[in-house]
């Protein structure tokens, strides 16, 4: 029932109980039946709306709700001044707040939101990989800072971010429903950016990424492209249908480790040899017959294995709604978390003593001695930031493995920059 009392001029407020359960009405003054039906169901209509928020009225049954009366002020005689309390304020205010927030979120720049489209992370790794690559394919450090030196890495640099770009916004468009349950902030799943524009921007992104690779002679080299389309094409056998990749755990990890590994390692130093260094060669030269290019392949495509399987920890629950089966759904999380963190550390480690050991062999040579020093320790500070770093993590908490999963990108990084002096 709703108590609801009606002011009458000259009188005192009558109440009035309205049964909703025996949809009856009770009178408890006479003097009520002076008003028409209409005028006493729009004011329990706008009592209800009022100290709802304006949110939709559900039908309580069996319950009696009382609405606040309020008295008129002297001097006033006329239905009115039914207020609103302290309670139905702070509702509209937080009502007004919402809004305005929302209509704030709607007019995010869109540089912003391809920013955020792009997965930042993943674009700043693929940033620092092509610098680092044509100084460690460098014959030696002070042709690496030439001016065809640089003209080659920022020829290679821009089409590669734009098939970055490609790959992961691809992999949104096609998991919306996905990155609601998993990633909920990302632009897509968030509402922020529409999915025809996603789209839009995902075949921009690849046209002119391999317009690009084509577009000069000479820097267009081969490993470049190689680079670009092997990327374009795994990129798109992952996410898209038909094929849709990721749902198969190892065809998914394959993708991940080809692109981090020998695609974008061997595609780049072999870019660099020819473009920049003038050494004509290919991607299959450069692996068979350049340890550096082999070594850091082989150590990129161990932490692409890493960071394939760990990503996949925190997203359980929607891949397992999604059937997505995923090495964390079959596997469990707290074996595939463990499994990575000392596949990584043992790497770390390995790398380490290997090139304090062979800074030891380098006396002779001051800049040989002081590279591998900087790459060994780097390599053992790194290994032990792991271990610290996943000891304090419940593998089934999704916030604190995406954050240890952020801490692994850090360290990714890190190689790469250390990278020119491994040799």
């Amino acid at each position: 029932a709703i108590l609801v009392k009606v002011i009458i001029p000259n009188e005192h407020p009558a109440p009035l109980v309205i049964d909703t359960t025996k949809k009856h009405m009770v009178k408890r003054n006479k003097m009520v039946h002076r008003f028409p039906t209409f005028l006493i169901t729009t004011i329990v209509a706008l009592q209800c709306f009022t100290a709802l928020g304006f949110q939709q009225v559900a039908p309580i049954a069996g319950r009696t709700l009382a609405l606040p009366s309020v008295h008129p002020r002297p001097g006033q005689g006329s239905i009115s001044n039914i207020g609103t309390s302290k309670h139905h304020r702070k509702s509209r205010s937080r009502l007004s707040a919402a809004t305005a927030s929302a209509e704030e979120n709607s007019k995010v720049p869109f540089p912003l939101l391809l920013w955020r489209f792009t997965r930042p992370h993943t674009i700043i790794g693929s940033a620092l990989a092509i610098p680092a690559l044509h100084v460690l394919a460098a014959p030696s450090y002070a042709s690496a800072f030439t001016a065809r030196s640089l003209t080659s890495m920022i020829f290679a640099m821009i089409p590669a971010l734009l098939m970055n770009l490609y790959i992961t916004g691809l992999n949104q468009v096609t998991d919306v429903e996905i990155d609601k349950i998993n990633k909920p902030n990302l632009p897509i799943a968030a509402g922020d950016l529409s999915l025809r524009d996603g789209v839009v921007t995902v075949v921009v992104s690849l046209i002119l990424s391999l317009l690009m690779g084509v577009s000069h002679p000479v820097l267009g080299s081969q490993g470049l492209n190689v680079a670009l389309w092997f990327s374009g094409i795994l990129g798109t056998l992952y996410s898209l249908e038909p094929f849709r990749l990721k749902r198969f755990p190892f065809l998914a990890a394959f993708c991940i480790v080809s692109v981090r590994g020998a695609v974008i390692n061997a595609g780049f130093f072999a870019h660099a040899k020819a473009a920049a260094f003038g050494q004509s060669t290919t991607v299959i030269d450069c692996l068979v017959g350049d340890r550096r290019c082999l070594l850091s392949s082989l150590y990129f495509a161990i932490f692409g294995v890493v960071i394939a399987l760990m990503k996949d920890v925190p997203d359980v629950k929607g891949d397992a709604l999604s059937n997505v089966r995923t090495f964390s759904v079959r596997l469990g999380q707290r074996r595939v978390f463990g499994l990575m963190c000392r596949l990584l550390s043992g790497t770390f480690f390995a790398v380490g003593a290997s090139f304090l050991r062979g800074s030891l062999l380098a006396r002779q040579s001051a800049p040989l001695l002081i590279g591998r020093a900087v790459v060994g320790l780097s390599s053992v500070m790194a290994g032990v930031s792991v271990q610290k770093e996943a000891a304090p993590v419940d593998a089934e908490d999704p916030r604190e493995v995406y954050n240890f999963y952020m801490h692994l990108w850090k360290l990714f990084y890190l190689s790469y920059l250390v990278l020119p002096f491994a040799r």
